[in-house]
C-alpha cells in the first residue's frame, strides 16, 4: 500500500518533471489536493521540547526513547511516546543495536523458582572494576527479584564471606530475612559460616547449576545495566569515591529509572504499589 507521503512525492515529481498541473497530478496518483497542499508547521514549543529531550538523553546516554518518555511523564511533562520517538530519530539519538546472543535454557528445577511477592527471593552476585591507577574494586550487588529493587551495592578491594554476612545482616535488620536467596556457587556464597547464618534465619538457598548464568537472569540483567550505565561511564580515583558515586546511581536506579518489565514504573514505586496491593505495609 502506497503511503500519503509517497503519493505527495509522486505529485511533486510529476509537476516538476512533466509540467502538469497539481490538480491533474493528484488525479493521476489518487491524492486529495488538500493533502498535497498541506504544509507541516512546527509547534511553537518544538525547540524547547527538542532541547528537553536532548538534555535527558545527555544525562542518561544509555537510556532508549521509551525510558526517556516514561521519565518525562513522571516529571510532569505531557508528551506522547510517538513524538519522543520522532524527535529521537530526528536528532540522531538512537542507541546502537544490541547483538543477538543465542542462549541455552536448562530444564525447570527448584533453582528456577520465581518470586511472587516482595522480599520473597533475593539474588546476589559479584562484579569487578578498576580504579584509574589500576587498583582492583569488587562489588557485591543484591537485588529483590520481585520488585527489581537494588537493595545495596557494597564496594571494597576484596569481599570475604564474613563481609557478605555483615552486609546481609544489615539488610535483614532493615527489611527482614527473605524466604530464599539465589546465587551461583562462588566460594563466598557456599562458605560454611554463611550457610549456618542463613539457616539460623530460616532463609533457604537457591544455587544455580554451575556454568548456567541464565538460571539467575535478574541479577545478570541488573549487572549488565549497572556496568553499562555506571561503571563504563566513570573512572574512580579510589574505592571511597566509587562507593559514593555508585550509591548515587543506585538511588537513581531505584527511585527514578523506569523499568520496562514493571510497566515503566521505577522499582521503588512498584515495590510500594505491590506492598499496598498485598497488604504488606
Amino acid at each position: 500500500m502506497v503511503s500519503p507521503r509517497d503519493r505527495r512525492r509522486a505529485v511533486e515529481r510529476i509537476v516538476t518533471e512533466r509540467g502538469l498541473s497539481q490538480r491533474h497530478a493528484c488525479q493521476l496518483v489518487g491524492l486529495q489536493r488538500s493533502t498535497a497542499r498541506y504544509l507541516c508547521h512546527a509547534r511553537s514549543e518544538e525547540a524547547e521540547t527538542v532541547a528537553l529531550i536532548r538534555e535527558y538523553a545527555h544525562e542518561q546516554p544509555m537510556y532508549g526513547y521509551r525510558i526517556i518518555t516514561a521519565m518525562l511523564k513522571h516529571d510532569g511533562y505531557r508528551i506522547n511516546r510517538k513524538r519522543v520517538y520522532r524527535i529521537w530519530r530526528q536528532e540522531g539519538l538512537q542507541l546502537p543495536r544490541r547483538k543477538t546472543v543465542k542462549r541455552r535454557f536448562g530444564d525447570s528445577t527448584e533453582t528456577l523458582r520465581r518470586a511472587s511477592r516482595p522480599n520473597e527471593v533475593w539474588t546476589y552476585d559479584f562484579l569487578e572494576a578498576r580504579t584509574e591507577r589500576g587498583g582492583k574494586l569488587r562489588m557485591l550487588t543484591i537485588l529483590d527479584e520481585y520488585t527489581r529493587e537494588c537493595l545495596t551495592i557494597h564496594v571494597a578491594r576484596s569481599i570475604s564471606s564474613r563481609q557478605v554476612i555483615q552486609v546481609l545482616e544489615w539488610l535483614v535488620l532493615l527489611r527482614g530475612a527473605p524466604d530464599y536467596l539465589r546465587s551461583d556457587n562462588g566460594p563466598e556464597f557456599i562458605a560454611y559460616a554463611l550457610q549456618q547464618w542463613l539457616r539460623a534465619r530460616h532463609c533457604n538457598t537457591l544455587y544455580i547449576t554451575p556454568g548456567s548464568p541464565w538460571e539467575n537472569p535478574f541479577i545478570e540483567s541488573f549487572n549488565g545495566t549497572f556496568r553499562g550505565d555506571c561503571l563504563k561511564r566513570w573512572v574512580f580515583v579510589d574505592g571511597h569515591e566509587a562507593q559514593i558515586v555508585i550509591e548515587q546511581w543506585r538511588q537513581e536506579y531505584n527511585h527514578r529509572r523506569p523499568h520496562s518489565s514493571l510497566g515503566y514504573l521505577a522499582p521503588a514505586a512498584f515495590a510500594e504499589q505491590a506492598r499496598l496491593s498485598l497488604n504488606l505495609v
